[in-house]
């Protein structure tokens, strides 16, 4: 246990050491150009030392750099490369020492330091990928503000959870200490594989189970702690991102579903709506106070009758008597929605998509005076529908892909203070009266959809963990 404690605190020494070297050989590169012109050949004799030195450096570099590749997790190729390089160098300079009182050609010395030369840039580029990632050279350039850790998305109902949020996230933040290329405490955090797998300290992911998932509770410590993730000196996760994370956890951890195929409770839901936000506007969501109040539990009973005809009902978060409806096996019909009315004060999201309903199922859905959501995509509502539900005054998004209603009763809902999104894809809404729906409605989000991904020569359809 001794041994190899001294075995990692050499290579811990690493980054100290392979410093000291580099600075001296360098020197003796520049100094062995410049005696090409007489006037600098004062400084020839200085040269074998530097040389000596910076050889000596060179090798107890190589030695502390062996034995933290041993003691981390980094990708075997690169710390390969790295290696052999740096060895070069030790072995280069040595050779520069020893054969420089030779009688050895000018040119010869000086096509040998810039051989030298090289082989310090190229094994200090390769250091640099193993310790800051392969883009650390570019990264600065990409922008000169805080790099957002999620894009951008178009349609973030329609967004996979996994690809679209989670991946891009941990890519951001925790993939330079926990990818590919180097997996500190022989972490991975790449895959949903290998978090399951996890690392030293246990398993980074427990699918439903945010308080045995480490990689949540690392984010959460204060960040003096030591096991605060990721450490104090890296960019660090905002609120909302954990957030998100946790609600990605919690809904099972799931890499297909879509964001619209999990619950979502108001702090969620606003988090993922800012998603959607056009780069160039300074629009935001407020979060909704009406949460905020506190609600009597629902009727049990109601709810049991509910769910013994198909409705599945669920809080949009634990400790809440918020709930959540949607119809799976259930057929909606105007009676059960009757039933749903009991329930009115505490129900927030309906998900109706797909239902075999009309306008008088939607004149009984407008009784939720809570509803902050309301999903009726591949229904059968009509303008006049929507004039029922113009009246909900805490309603925030509504899903109207692939309906029959037209821009004029779109425009009808322009008085509801809290609407920020309305979905038309593949609606009867034509694409081209966005310009009078953007005047009428304001700041609300009108989106058509239809989003495109090209293929690439550069995808792939298989994925095979190592």
């Amino acid at each position: 246990m001794v041994v190899l404690t001294v075995f990692d605190f050499i290579g811990s020494l690493h980054p100290v050491l392979v410093h000291l070297p580099i600075g001296i050989l360098l020197l003796g590169c520049f100094f062995q150009l410049l005696t090409s012109h007489k006037r600098f050949a004062i400084v020839q004799s200085t040269i074998p030392l530097i040389y000596l030195l910076g050889a000596i450096g060179a090798v107890f570099s190589s030695i502390s750099g062996y034995m933290l590749s041993q003691s981390e997790d980094y990708d075997p190729t690169i710390v390969n490369i790295h290696q052999w390089l740096g060895i070069s160098v030790a072995a280069v300079s040595l050779t520069l020492y020893f054969i420089y009182k030779v009688v050895l050609k000018k040119i010869w010395r000086q096509l040998m330091a810039v051989s030298l030369a090289i082989l310090i840039t190229l094994a200090g580029h390769y250091g640099g990928t193993l310790t800051h990632g392969s883009d650390y050279l570019t990264a600065a350039l990409k922008s000169e503000q805080r790099k957002e850790a999620i894009p951008i998305i178009a349609n973030v109902q329609e967004a996979v959870v996994y690809s679209d949020i989670v991946q891009p996230l941990l890519q951001n933040r925790c993939y330079s200490c926990h990818g590919s290329e180097k997996q500190k405490g022989k972490l991975r955090l790449d895959t949903r594989d290998f978090m399951l797998k996890g690392g030293e300290e246990g398993v980074a992911l427990v699918p439903g189970n945010v308080e045995e998932s480490e990689m949540i509770r690392r984010l959460l410590l204060p960040v003096s702690n030591e096991y605060h993730m990721p450490p104090k000196e890296k960019p660090q996760l905002t609120e909302k991102e954990v957030k998100l994370l946790e609600w990605w956890i919690r809904s099972g951890a799931d890499i297909h579903k879509k964001v619209g195929d999990f619950p979502q409770q108001d702090d969620v839901a606003d988090i993922l709506l800012d998603l959607e936000q056009e780069v160039e506007t300074d629009q935001t969501v407020e979060p909704s106070s009406m949460l905020s109040q506190e609600v009597p539990e629902a009727d049990a009973s109601v709810i049991e009758e509910l769910r013994q005809e198909g409705v599945v009902l669920l809080p949009i978060v634990n400790n809440s008597n918020y709930l959540s409806a949607s119809f799976v096996t259930a057929e909606v019909t105007t009676d059960l929605l009757e039933k749903l009315v009991l329930l009115k004060r505490q129900l927030v999201y309906l998900d109706l998509s797909y239902a075999s309903i009309d306008d008088e199922a939607i004149a009984v859905a407008a009784n939720f005076d809570n509803l902050l959501r309301i999903n009726l995509s591949n229904t059968a509502i009509s303008d006049a529908g929507l004039q029922y539900l113009s009246k909900l005054k805490h309603l925030k998004y509504i899903n109207l892909v692939r309906t029959k209603v037209t821009a004029q009763g779109v425009i009808a809902l322009k008085n509801m203070p809290d609407l920020k999104n309305v979905y038309l894809y593949e609606s009867a809404v034509d694409k081209k009266d966005s310009s009078a729906l953007n005047e009428a409605l304001g700041m609300v989000n009108i989106d058509f959809g239809g989003y495109e991904v090209p293929t690439l020569m550069s995808d792939t359809s298989e994925v095979k963990i190592p």
